[in-house]
């Protein structure tokens, strides 16, 4: 009978492969078209791969928790004719001739580890840290990798800050081979876990967004405005969508706030396109949501709860993935007073807002002090492309914003 394979579908433009998470069938099982039978997992979410018709599962070629290059053949339904030809796919051929059917070998980095009997361990897969590690940190020892060091490393898929930890024998505390075997040898007998795609990709991210200057500032805003006007609504928006919306508007105005430096030129965003940071398990999910800056509050409130729901189940639809300008991240919803939120390697800018807390706050008119709502504002910018000053007037303009919650 004809066959047809079950391909490991392309599944975004950055995305090269992904992770069998369970297959939803077996052996002999009767499929039909368009049915989700097996589940897979990328560094940025959790989808399914669907079938081109309905046929009898002949072969499934891949196995839970093994990585896959996109257009790999996970699987051969057996098809009718009638079945092929109805769906309109082409067959790839008959049982005889998929026994040439080609699966890509996965390459695995992995490092020999010698006991101290000197006998041979089996090989295990190294992969780059994510933990900081309890020993003597030797700063000096990153600074300088010899050619034989960074080829070592580069078969281990390791990274400079990944030996941060290390104390360097070499010339200057230089880290040298024989250091590095020598750690790995001492941390190979720890527990550990296999990090997961979302918690590497994450480091990845941050690692890349540290290569630029990136600096810090914030102030208070009083929340009393805003929450007098949220009460109005039922049900009641999240504060995140008035933020989202006073930061749309904010770089509406001041749009070389959000620009991008390339080479010599200074490149103003096309749209103003915020992300929202949502925790999910073990990593964060941004989905965007786009020109915020010509949408009101009761116009974003569907789409932002939707969005936020589809994230913590990681099924951030592709048209509200990656593309946007700025992050909004709300720490307060953890109980956080403040912190210094890292930009995406392709944003400029990050907004992040602590948990608001009722403060004493000196009343000219009143003579005396009163309770005020108040949190901290804080935004990490690109210093390359704004400084200090145009990052305080940015400030200054969404607590204006914030003030007048009903134009927003």
């Amino acid at each position: 009978m004809p066959e047809v394979p079950i391909l490991m579908p392309q599944l975004g433009e950055s995305i090269a492969e992904a992770t069998i998470i369970r297959l939803n069938v077996a052996l002999g099982d009767e499929v039909a078209a368009d049915q989700e039978v097996i589940e897979i997992e990328t560094n940025k979410a959790t989808m399914d791969v669907t079938t081109l018709c309905g046929g009898t599962v002949r072969e499934l070629l891949v196995e839970e928790g093994v990585s896959y290059p996109v257009g790999t053949v996970l699987g051969l339904l057996e098809v009718t004719e009638e079945e092929a030809i109805r769906t309109g796919v082409q067959a790839t051929g008959t049982k005889e001739s998929s026994e040439t059917t080609c699966v890509p070998e996965q390459e695995e980095p992995r490092a020999h580890f010698a006991t101290p009997e000197g006998g041979a361990r089996e090989p295990r897969k190294v992969e780059p840290s994510i933990r900081g590690l309890s020993v003597p940190a030797g700063m000096k020892g990153a600074h300088y990798l010899s050619p034989r060091m960074k080829a070592r490393m580069d078969e281990l898929g390791l990274r400079a800050a990944d030996i941060s930890a290390i104390v360097g024998s070499g010339s200057g505390g230089r880290v040298t081979v024989e250091d590095l075997e020598q750690f790995l040898e001492y941390v190979s007998t720890w527990p550990c876990s296999q990090a997961s795609p979302m918690r590497l990709s994450v480091a990845d991210s941050m690692r890349r967004s540290w290569t630029r200057p990136l600096a810090s500032v914030g102030r208070p805003v009083a929340l009393e405005n805003l929450l007098d006007y949220r009460r109005r609504f039922d049900p009641k928006p999240p504060l995140t969508i008035f933020l989202l919306r006073a930061f749309g508007k904010a770089l509406a105005e001041q749009p070389a706030s959000a620009g991008y430096l390339i080479g010599e030129q200074i490149v103003p965003p096309r749209a103003f396109d915020i992300g929202v940071a949502v925790q999910v398990e073990d990593g964060v999910l941004v989905p965007v949501l786009r020109k915020v800056d010509t949408r009101t509050v009761e116009e974003l409130m569907e789409e932002y709860l939707d969005l936020v729901r589809k994230a913590r189940e990681r099924r951030v639809p592709e048209e509200n993935t990656g593309g946007g300008i700025a992050t909004v991240t709300n720490f307060g919803t953890f109980g956080l007073m403040w912190g210094t939120p890292i930009p995406l390697p392709s944003e400029t800018l990050i907004l992040g807002i602590g948990a608001g807390v009722k403060k004493p706050v000196w009343s000219q008119e009143e003579g005396n002090f009163i309770p005020v709502t108040e949190a901290d504002l804080m935004l990490t910018f690109d210093h390359r492309v704004v400084d200090g000053g145009g990052a305080g007037m940015l400030l200054n303009r969404l607590n204006e914003l914030l003030q007048e919650p009903e134009t927003l």
